[in-house]
């Protein structure tokens, strides 16, 4: 006999005071964003809301596995530096009762309000039968959400016949010339993902307006964590298409990221598309979500990890999954630029520097660590091959290097510890001769910023506390022009 657990934001709140003390911290990190206890995906609700930061996360609490879908909580004023709050939502209504899935939030009237997926399983086979609603909580304080007692406020006889009656998930509510809208994931049940556009004038009422976009094939099956925003004078749909085939050296995931550049017409729902791109060229970055904050910026974030892949902490260390460092998005020509956030800089500690050094064979840095900051800059001169070896020690490195003949710039992690291996790789054109990057370590992750933040790859790595060291190394002859290391505190 199978025994039905009832959850609640008190329940979850009581398991996580009481388990904390079973936290293993070998590769917790420093200055991303994790959940305080048990298991971690999709950034949700990311919204400033009365001078602070909330970033809501899918949470399960109770393992360090996927369950029942609640809310994660935390607030910051920096964007780096993140207190918990109580679980913002639990499964506890016949509408969520199989989850509380992805969604997003809006600061109205002084409020906070919520809109996510309430997931209802509804036979024997968790991962085929299923239905899935939109409904909305409210808080007063920022804290304490209460559930709408009318939801959902998008039902299952909204869904228009020709998508998915099951995978109908994921809203991203904005606000466009004094009304609200919303994109939801979905897919035509033939194997293309799509995106569904609802309208309303007060969050409660909503009405289908049409179809965003939809697959042709190229791009995945079914489309998770639409987002739709404006950057530059343009309107931007990001996505998260799952199982996409990969395009040479991009999409090599299982599930990917991407951007659609183009304009949105509030009228039909739709979206003209001028351009495309991968937003992460990396391992691990899935279902970002974006917010714009009151100094005008375009905030991205997202999961820093990858469905379907070895995540070594899940094995006793009571927690998996973290979020990415926030990073600002900026429109330059047709090309977003991902940038981290400049907050990052106040939390720089022991500056070391070198400048004009010729490379020729690997060369080791006085310095390391397992938690910093990086500037490097290579002038490739003559060299086959150059770059960089992190988290160095005992048989250990993840290795970023560059090949001038064929352009590309590699992530390996084949050596990089406990963690799944792998090799990625980006066509990155030097500029003037010069490659510039920007790498930020945290324990168990790597990010990489190419030049001024036209690629960024991202990848969780799992080395041993003892595998600190840094090198640079060239295969022939090449000068590194600058370096610069903090260690981020």
């Amino acid at each position: 006999m199978t025994q039905t657990i009832e959850y609640s934001r008190e329940r979850a709140d009581r398991f996580i005071r009481e388990s904390k003390h079973l936290l293993r911290p070998d590769y917790r990190l420093n200055y991303h964003l994790m959940a305080e206890f048990g298991w971690m995906n999709d950034p949700n609700g990311f919204v400033q809301h009365n001078g602070k930061y909330h970033l809501f996360y899918q949470h399960y609490p109770y393992q360090s596995a996927w369950g029942p879908m609640h809310w994660g909580h935390a607030v910051s004023k920096d964007l780096i530096k993140w207190e918990y709050l109580p679980v913002a939502l639990a499964p506890d209504t016949d509408f969520d009762s199989g989850g509380c899935f992805s969604g997003s939030a809006v600061s109205k009237d002084g409020k906070l309000f919520l809109m996510y997926t309430g997931h209802v399983v509804t036979g024997p086979d968790k991962d085929s039968d299923y239905k899935q609603s939109q409904g909305i909580a409210v808080s007063e304080d920022g804290v304490n959400f209460k559930k709408h007692p009318l939801n959902p406020v998008i039902g299952y006889d909204q869904i228009p016949d020709w998508a998915s009656q099951k995978d109908f998930r994921d809203p991203k509510v904005f606000e466009r010339d004094g009304r609200y809208y919303v994109v939801l994931g979905s897919n035509d049940g033939a194997g293309n993902g799509l995106v569904l556009v609802y309208r309303s004038d007060d969050l409660m009422s909503w009405t289908f307006v049409g179809e965003l976009a939809r697959s042709d094939g190229r791009f995945g099956d079914n489309w998770e964590c639409p987002d739709l925003f404006e950057l530059g004078g343009k309107d931007v749909f990001m996505l998260s298409p799952q199982r996409m085939p990969a395009q040479g050296e991009q999409y090599r995931n299982l599930h990917s990221t991407m951007t659609v550049i183009g304009a949105f017409d509030g009228k039909t729902g739709g979206f003209d598309m001028e351009s495309h791109a991968q937003v992460d060229h990396g391992f691990d970055f899935y279902a970002p979500q974006s917010t714009l904050d009151e100094k005008g910026r375009r905030i991205v974030i997202g999961w820093m990890d990858m469905w379907e892949t070895d995540m070594p902490t899940q094995n006793g260390h009571h927690w998996a999954g973290a979020m990415s460092l926030p990073r600002e998005a900026v429109l330059v020509g047709e090309r977003i630029l991902y940038r981290p956030v400049k907050e990052i800089e106040n939390y720089r500690l022991n500056a070391f520097s070198e400048t004009d050094i010729q490379l020729n064979g690997v060369r080791e840095l006085p310095v390391g660590g397992d938690c910093y900051e990086l500037e490097v800059v290579f002038e490739a001169g003559q060299a086959e091959q150059f770059g960089l070896k992190l988290r160095v020690g005992n048989g250990e490195e993840t290795v970023l290097s560059y090949r001038p003949d064929d352009q590309l710039l590699r992530f390996n992690r084949d050596r990089s510890g406990i963690g799944p291996g792998g090799e990625r790789r980006a066509l990155t054109r030097l500029a003037d001769g010069k490659l510039g990057l920007r790498i930020f370590v945290d324990k168990s992750s790597v990010e990489v910023f190419v030049g001024d933040g036209e690629i960024v790859m991202t990848g969780r790595i799992y080395p041993d506390a003892a595998s600190t060291g840094i090198h640079l190394f060239a295969n022939g002859s090449c000068r590194l022009v600058s370096l610069r290391k903090w260690d981020i505190k």
